[in-house]
């Protein structure tokens, strides 16, 4: 850099510079008529206007000589630089250079952002007390998940509550959960309440391309929690750290496996870190590395799991709060019609029916508004502009009527809702159900009658048509997965017994079940599908029998189906009670139906007689 500035700082020769012999030659030939002093540089120009330029010595002659040649003489004061302009000039680019210096130095040291050693610093973002607003009171749903956690914050805002009578606050808290639960809610939920320093990261974070980034900025987030302690570090998403070590094909990942040895070390290792309090939420808490899991590093796991009914509707009344309801919402109602639902599920639910409202002109959201709103979420969004056939569309009609009949007759089922041959996602038409309360466990007949459903469709279309279309592919492939987990898993077949056949083996680094072992011989393989394929026959005829018997409501709904597109459980009870009473209508047993036809055979005999 220096080179180059006194390079190009260089004084030029102008072109037209001569020589003071020169000067003199034509001085005297009387070429120049005019001149300019200034210090020892001479310029001017002559008659025919060409300027020139020279360096004159200290000559006591020159003036007297250009005057007696008639030369106009002009003097200047020479120019003087100041001294330290002078240095400034020429130290100016070895100063540039060392303040670069510097710069780049200190950024390597401090680690500032965007630094060349920044990536060995953690990207935890430090959330100050009253920069998060959310607090207990917007999380509903998990009150068992709640009361454990505000133990902690509890132990933060008063810790010789605990510490006088011995207790240890817990190191870590692991939220487990299905994803939309409300794990990071419930972060956030912490951070508003605990009025201490909190600290959020992603376990992605961590592992970078460089090798020894993860573990460097691991050691990095606990000396900043040491020195904001007492805080809380909230990691999301810790399996993508944690996972077990010395899994997965072709061996593990050298550096994940040292970031997570260097966060074992440091929620407990030798030195400890008191007053830093981990929570990490994951929804594969069973791919997490043992040692992770252990007392004194995450001494408690909290299950956030999905809402109850009671859960469902408190979660709905927090989102309802924020939307304009009209008076007609009832949000039991709503939460009673919406099983399974997580909170995000439930949220995006409302925002649905406000974004239909809000397309409509509407001034609120009513209940028409979430009942639409439910059905696109559950079941997809209507496709109305689907060209479909008559002839399919009677197919459709057919098979939905199937499913709804066989649900309506069939004794302990869930109640149908809705049965619609409207397109939706996926779907030329929809059957649903919703059940009355909450189900944590299924009986063998409930199973069965599940199975029996699946057929119905299928079924109908036999019967009515005379053929079967590959509409009923997804019935039967569940239907058929369901039967086999009757079998395998759950020991429902007299003929295989309370056995487990077929362990499923999993890839902990993959982080899904990539194949299922056979731990059972090829006789017993041939006795599991005859079991499942007996299962599955069984409630195919079964259906085939009770749509038999009942084929005058099945035309009758699907008559219904074409002409509305859509009915509800009020309709088919109606064309049920127009058609017969509602005793005579149901499920016979196989005695029944023997006893029913052997009555029959003794009429027909007294007739022939």
């Amino acid at each position: 850099m220096i080179l180059l500035f006194n390079l190009f700082n260089k004084p030029q020769s102008s072109s037209n510079s001569v020589t003071y012999s020169e000067f003199w030659s034509s001085v005297d030939s009387g070429a120049i008529n005019k001149v300019n002093i200034q210090g020892e540089t001479i310029t001017g120009s002559g008659p025919d206007g060409r300027p020139f330029t020279t360096v004159a010595p200290d000559d006591a002659e020159l003036i007297p000589m250009l005057r007696q040649s008639g030369v106009d003489i002009s003097v200047k004061e020479p120019e003087h630089t100041p001294w330290y302009l002078t240095i400034l000039i020429s130290w100016f680019p070895m100063l540039l250079l060392v303040g670069v210096w510097i710069f780049f130095m200190r950024q390597m040291q401090m680690g500032g952002k965007g630094g060349a050693l920044s990536f060995g610093k953690t990207r935890a973002k430090l959330q100050e007390e009253g920069e998060v607003q959310v607090t207990f009171k917007d999380v509903a749903g998990i009150d068992e998940a709640k009361e454990e956690l505000e133990e902690i914050i509890d132990f933060l805002r008063d810790p010789q509550k605990f510490t006088k009578l011995g207790a240890r606050i817990p190191t870590g808290v692991l939220l487990a959960g299905s994803p939309g639960t409300g794990k990071t809610l419930l972060a956030r939920a912490i951070a508003g309440e605990a009025g201490v320093p909190f600290f959020t990261i992603s376990g992605s974070d961590f592992v970078e391309m460089f090798v020894g980034v993860g573990a460097s900025r691991v050691r990095d987030l606990f000396t900043q929690g040491k020195k904001h302690a007492p805080c809380i570090v909230f990691i999301d998403e810790i399996d993508a750290v944690g996972r077990h070590r010395g899994a997965g094909l072709g061996g593990g990942h050298d550096e994940r496996e040292q970031t997570l040895n260097q966060l074992l070390v440091e929620m407990d290792g030798f030195e400890g870190n008191d007053g830093v309090i981990i929570i990490a939420a994951t929804n594969r808490p069973d791919v997490l590395d043992p040692a992770l899991l252990r007392p004194g590093r995450f001494d408690r796991q909290v299950m956030v799991p999905v809402p109850d009914l009671k859960g469902r509707q408190q979660i709905l009344e927090i989102y309802g709060k924020k939307t304009s309801l009209s008076d007609d919402v009832d949000m039991e109602v709503i939460a009673r019609g919406t099983p399974g639902f997580s909170g995000a599920d439930l949220e995006n639910l409302v925002n649905e029916a406000a974004l239909r409202a809000a397309r409509k002109g509407m001034e609120v959201v009513d209940a028409e508004q979430l009942e639409r709103a439910k059905d696109k979420v559950m079941m997809g969004a209507e496709r109305r502009s689907m060209i479909i056939s008559d002839k399919e569309k009677e197919i459709t009609a057919y098979h939905e009527a199937g499913h709804a009949l066989v649900a309506r007759l069939l004794p302990g089922t869930d109640p149908i809702h809705k049965v619609t041959i409207i397109p939706r996602g996926r779907a030329l038409g929809l059957t649903m159900q919703l059940p009355m309360d909450e189900k944590y466990t299924h009986a063998r007949n409930f199973l069965l009658d599940s199975i029996a459903i699946l057929f119905g469709g299928r079924v109908a279309e036999k019967l009515v048509f005379s053929e079967i279309t590959t509409g009923a592919g997804n019935d039967i492939e569940r239907a058929s997965e369901l039967a086999r987990k009757m079998v395998c898993e759950w020991g429902m077949s007299d003929e295989l017994g309370p056995l487990a056949y077929g362990k499923k083996e999993e890839q902990i680094f993959l982080g899904r079940e990539i194949a299922q072992h056979r731990d059972y011989s090829e006789l017993t393989a041939q006795k599991i599908d005859d079991a499942v394929k007996k299962i599955v026959l069984e409630g195919n005829e079964r259906v085939t029998t009770l749509l038999k018997e009942n084929m005058d409501i099945l035309d009758a709904i699907a008559a219904e189906l074409l002409e509305k597109e859509t009915i509800m459980l009020e309709d088919m009870n109606r064309i049920i009670a127009d058609l017969r009473d509602e005793d005579e209508v149901g499920v016979k047993t196989a005695e029944e139906r023997s006893v029913a036809s052997s009555e029959t055979a003794e009429e027909q005999e007294t007739a022939e007689a």
